[in-house]
């Protein structure tokens, strides 16, 4: 017999990195998905379409559990609502839900400089309600979504884990206030909680299927997103590039770009980690559980050598103007990935042309995004 299916809670499952995660579990047809979505950012459709193709992928004798695992629980929740998020953990009961990936939370560096405080409510409040809920339903096991951003301006590049935490921006100082709450959480109860953050360096590209991908609403604030929204026309083409005096080899800033399946595959590994026959947590420290992991590939890319590689893969003749430096940019976020590699198996194998095609294949696919059928 099989081993039952776990049941796995992913917050901002509807979210682009939310869905290729749901892909990603789905896929070992080893867990059961419930997703939890306010679709601030994001379209209920993307649930639909990654379950699309996890039924797709069934084997021809697929058993019933298989088929279970094909299908989504999908809830729609705002986290900082905590009555809402009880409600879910109340239908499965205690210790009903094995694990939680938090991925839900805003992310513009540059507009939560504008309005901090719905920032820190969205990403940090409501990551305490959902520890509060989790504790009492015995759920003990968290996978926190960080970002590079808690390096703020690194001093060495590549950036290891042992980098200390000094974000520049309210949306980067939610995260390591979020890592830190995790943290603390870990070392009040060992025996119970065991919690891993993962340190996202820069997701890119989409499912080769194209049935999922990034689908911001209004105008992208990344740039693969902004670069496949111009060459589909949806945007006008005028780039702006922020800087190019930068202490980087083109003047433009550098980024460690990894294809979104890779960081998906990154949580599958981070969830096996926290199983209680894992090794991961052998050399910590203390008794605490809590780990921090970089998922990058630990290569940097500049601003224009993206431009180029979109060029490439989209035929488009991209116009570009140099302004200046924007605030809260930092010159170089290149990971460090070697601790991932060696503790979790984690390897970003997928090269920058693969991301930008499938990237490509997704937008022309889907012109705006959900929206387009």
């Amino acid at each position: 017999m099989s081993e039952p299916l776990k049941r796995v809670l992913v917050t901002g499952g509807a979210g682009y990195i939310g869905s290729h995660v749901i892909f990603a579990l789905q896929e070992t047809r080893r867990y059961k998905v419930i997703s939890v979505d306010n679709h601030h950012n994001s379209s209920p459709k993307a649930i639909e379409r990654v379950a699309q193709i996890a039924r797709d992928n069934l084997p021809a004798n697929a058993t019933a559990q298989d088929k279970d695992s094909a299908e989504i629980d999908a809830y729609t929740v705002d986290l900082t609502q905590r009555d809402q998020v009880r409600k879910v953990f109340e239908k499965y009961g205690k210790g009903g839900i094995w694990g939680v990936i938090h991925i839900a939370a805003y992310k513009a560096v540059g507009e939560s400089t504008e309005i901090p405080l719905t920032y820190y409510e969205n990403n940090v409040a409501a990551t305490v309600y959902l520890l509060q809920v989790m504790s009492e339903f015995d759920c003990t096991r968290i996978v926190y979504s960080s970002s590079a951003t808690v390096y703020g301006t690194p001093p060495i590049i590549p950036i290891p884990e042992t980098t200390r935490l000094q974000a520049h921006s309210p949306y980067g100082k939610t995260k390591v206030m979020c890592e830190t709450i995790v943290s603390d959480l870990c070392s009040a109860e060992p025996q119970r909680f065991r919690g891993l953050s993962l340190r996202y360096f820069n997701p890119a590209g989409a499912h080769p299927s194209g049935l999922i991908g990034e689908a911001p609403i209004g105008r992208p604030g990344n740039l693969f997103p902004l670069l496949a929204a111009i060459a589909v026309g949806r945007e006008p083409n005028d780039l702006k590039v922020f800087g190019n005096d930068y202490p980087t080899p083109d003047g433009t800033c550098v980024r460690d770009y990894l294809h979104v399946l890779d960081l998906a595959k990154g949580h599958l590994l981070a969830l096996d980690a926290l199983a209680p026959e894992s090794k991961a947590f052998d050399d910590c420290p203390t008794e605490a559980r809590y780990k921090a992991y970089n998922l990058g590939r630990g290569k940097g890319m500049s601003v224009l050598q993206i431009v180029e590689a979109m060029r490439k893969a989209t035929g488009f003749d991209y116009k570009y103007e140099i302004v200046g430096r924007r605030r809260g940019d930092v010159p170089d976020l290149t990971a460090d990935p070697a601790l991932a590699e060696k503790q979790l198996g984690f390897k970003a194998e997928q090269d920058l042309e693969t991301m930008c095609k499938d990237l490509w294949n997704w937008q022309t696919k889907n012109p705006k995004g959900y929206d387009s059928n």
